[in-house]
């Protein structure tokens, strides 16, 4: 059952925060504490000690602090802070954390590009016919759920708790 969880809840959580994003260019607040409810349940029968559920808990903690500070200088917004925090604890303190922000970072800066250049290029797209969701193209700000879902994805398998949920499978 626990696999289950693990091998469901996060990447569905990023998906829907990331869709989300996307189209209302906010993160619901369920969201996050959907992925820190579950993972604070799920976590003990993942096999992780209390030694390394702080560790978790502290690693979340560190990404909402620097977070706090990216928002408190209207450099992030406040969905894309809570949701950062509630992943980062799924990863803990380790190089899968450090994996986990290199992704979002990377993805962030790529998807940014290309909604720059889609801001620019607004009028041959609206001409063209292509579905763009209209807050994309008109709001200030990028969706960058959708940089942290991506990056999720793309560290989660090397996760400590899918590491045990793996371990547990086999």
């Amino acid at each position: 059952m626990a696999e289950a969880v693990i091998f469901v809840v996060f990447p569905l959580c990023l998906a829907f925060a990331a869709f989300s994003d996307l189209f209302t260019m906010t993160i619901p607040n369920r969201v996050s504490g959907i992925l820190l409810g579950a993972f604070t349940i799920v976590a003990p029968f993942a096999g992780l000690d209390l030694v390394q559920f702080g560790l978790h808990v502290i690693a979340a903690a560190t990404v909402f602090l620097v977070c706090f500070c990216l928002f408190a200088t209207n450099v992030m917004g406040g969905g894309d802070a809570k949701l950062l925090t509630a992943s980062a604890i799924w990863f803990g303190l380790n190089v899968s954390l450090v994996e986990f922000l290199i992704y979002v970072s990377v993805f962030g800066g790529m998807l940014t590009l290309a909604i720059l250049f889609l801001r620019k290029q607004e009028s041959t797209i609206l001409a063209s016919g292509i579905p763009v969701p209209p807050l994309l193209m008109t709001a200030k700000k990028i969706p960058y759920g959708v940089a942290i879902a991506l990056g999720g994805f793309a560290a989660y398998p090397s996760s400590p708790l899918m590491q045990a949920a793996f371990a547990q499978l086999s």
